[in-house]
């Protein structure tokens, strides 16, 4: 199990969401040595997965779009594992709906979705793909409540998610 301060859980939880939900993900960044690979996956538990894939999920696509997760190689992590469901039982049935209708995209256009591309391919893929457009929009109104809703099961499940130490 990850291990993680309680110091570091307090002091974060007291600046806000994104920094208690920070101290979990920096931590199991630092347990994979900074990159997610089929060799290290076994170091996480489903729930710390959960939690690792809401994050480069909020990540991409706040930044970047469905388009640039999935570019960034993300899109399998997401799509391909139970991601969707467990978001669900955490009680972010919203974020739930929006993966739900961006799988249905991302299946049928996986090969294209997941091809390599130049820069100028890459940008052609927003218009490509424009019905990513609608439900980032929908993420982008609802990201901030999901995610406090996200950071509560957290808090309240705190062992599924980390070895708290003194």
């Amino acid at each position: 199990m990850i291990k993680i301060s309680e110091t570091k859980i307090v002091h974060s939880a007291q600046k806000g969401i994104d920094e208690f939900l920070k101290v979990f993900i920096d931590a199991y960044l630092e347990a994979l040595g900074g990159n997610l690979s089929a060799e290290n996956m076994h170091l996480l538990n489903g729930n710390q997965h959960t939690l690792l894939a809401y994050h480069f999920l909020r990540e991409e696509v706040m930044h970047g779009g469905f388009v640039q997760l999935i570019q960034n190689g993300y899109g399998a992590y997401i799509f391909d594992n139970p991601t969707t469901k467990a978001l669900k039982l955490f009680g972010a049935s919203e974020v739930a709906k929006i993966l739900y209708k961006a799988k249905d995209i991302y299946d049928s256009n996986r090969e294209e979705l997941e091809r390599e591309t130049t820069e100028e391919e890459f940008t052609a893929m927003y218009v490509d793909f424009e019905q990513f457009d609608e439900l980032e929009e929908q993420f982008f109104e609802i990201e901030e409540e999901q995610t406090a809703i996200i950071a509560k099961y957290v808090d309240e499940n705190i062992k599924e998610f980390g070895e708290i130490i003194s």
